[in-house]
């Protein structure tokens, strides 16, 4: 469904506005499948958060992972039920690992900010942005674009963790950028039958 309405209003947007071609529709394709496809997500999963509690830290990890997520990608299950589910433990999961989980003393912090850092960079250079065959991106410069900004957010959203006083909140943006790039792994993928759209491209088994 989500599909089709995004298809509809590329569409309507390419008739009265000729300029847009096929490369800028894809971009705006892409940005509308996120859009709209989160949003219904957002609400229910926000309403399953204030009945555990933690409403206003989901909402506020929902905002440390977006940045990184809108430009690294990652896998889309297939079904809504999936999703609703996945997109719970993603952000109500990354409040409640960071209210109960202490990292302490400082030195372990920085050290555990290095692993996901470096971990993070390594699955950057072989992954992002990590496509879907449904959405490919498909423009070398959009991907070198979405990688280095992937670099850029990640880094600085560490660096914040490493500033930042607020233990919970501190937690919440390590443990967040660790599960957002797992879900751009090869292994995430495969779990979760996912296929990258620009490998499929160039394999000649996706054509758009």
């Amino acid at each position: 469904m989500v599909d089709k309405i995004c298809n509809w209003l590329v569409k309507k947007m390419q008739k009265s506005m000729p300029d847009i071609d096929e490369e800028k529709a894809e971009i705006i394709n892409y940005g509308l499948q996120n859009l709209i496809g989160e949003l219904p997500k957002f609400f229910i999963l926000i309403i399953i958060a204030y009945l555990l509690g933690i409403g206003n830290l989901t909402i506020l990890s929902f905002f440390i992972i977006l940045p990184y997520r809108a430009v690294s990608g990652g896998f889309h299950l297939h079904t809504h039920l999936g999703c609703i589910i996945c997109t719970t433990c993603m952000y109500c999961g990354n409040v409640l690992l960071s209210q109960y989980i202490t990292i302490e003393p400082f030195t372990l912090r920085i050290a555990l900010v290095g692993v996901v850092w470096l971990f993070g960079m390594f699955m950057i250079k072989l992954y992002a942005p990590a496509d879907t065959e449904n959405v490919p991106i498909l423009r070398k410069k959009d991907r070198k674009k979405k990688q280095i900004l992937s670099y850029i957010i990640l880094t600085i959203s560490l660096s914040l963790s490493l500033i930042i006083k607020d233990h919970i909140i501190s937690n919440m943006i390590i443990f967040g950028m660790l599960i957002q790039t797992i879900t751009i792994t090869r292994f995430a993928y495969k779990i979760t039958k996912n296929k990258y759209g620009y490998e499929l491209y160039e394999s000649g088994e996706l054509v758009l």
